[in-house]
């Protein structure tokens, strides 16, 4: 029976990865990454991450990354992205699979536009306890540092953090979400049993950023 092929809706950070991983695991052939990078910053739309980095992701994975510009204006935002997945489909790509955990209208509108688009969305770790995804997540052997934490909640002394199981409780303790689902913060994934090798940062320096709230980045100036 031939596997099936899926397109993977990639941000670069730990929930993506471990869906990815999960659904490979379940007998998809992960075919590709698809992510979307910002025209005006060259960085991920949704964790901040440099689209090269990015790139480095997929090359030590060994996955096709299709990454595609995105314009500043999210009202465009879901016609950007069915036309990059209607590209995808050309090649017979008819699965998609996303990182969502709970958020129902997260899956509310994956589920509305994958509908619409004729692609059936996969959603490995939908309703899964959040503690236990992260417990996995570590005990898999992958490594993530957090990135960016909104500011109200976590401070800058989180950035560059290695998800491990006493940040877990820690998060879990101060009432935060141990996967931070909500935005809390978001990560980088830089090794793990699906990488050829690590990636290293050497070199980092936090900034602080406001938007629809004010938020701590992690801005990664060089790796490796």
């Amino acid at each position: 029976m031939s596997r099936m092929k899926a397109i993977s809706f990639w941000s670069g950070g730990k929930d993506s990865c471990m869906a990815f991983y999960v659904a490979r695991q379940a007998g998809y052939d992960m075919n590709c990454l698809l992510n979307f990078i910002s025209k005006e910053s060259k960085r991920g739309c949704f964790h901040g991450i440099d689209g090269g980095l990015m790139k480095l992701q997929a090359e030590r994975i060994g996955v096709r990354l299709v990454q595609k510009e995105v314009s500043p204006d999210m009202a465009m935002y879901e016609s950007e992205f069915k036309e990059a997945v209607n590209e995808l489909k050309k090649e017979g790509l008819l699965d998609m699979v996303f990182g969502d955990i709970y958020l129902e209208e997260h899956e509310n509108w994956v589920e509305r536009v994958c509908g619409e688009l004729g692609v059936r969305a996969v959603e490995p770790l939908w309703g899964r306890d959040t503690l236990n995804i992260l417990e996995e997540f570590i005990g898999l052997g992958f490594k993530a540092v957090i990135i960016s934490c909104k500011a109200d909640i976590m401070g800058k002394e989180f950035l560059g953090r290695i998800i491990d199981r006493k940040l877990a409780m820690e998060l879990k303790d101060m009432g935060i979400c141990p996967c931070g689902e909500k935005g809390e913060y978001h990560t980088i994934v830089v090794d793990g049993p699906i990488f050829a090798k690590p990636i290293e940062i050497s070199e980092a320096e936090p900034v602080l950023k406001s938007g629809f709230w004010k938020h701590w980045f992690l801005d990664i100036k060089n790796y490796s």
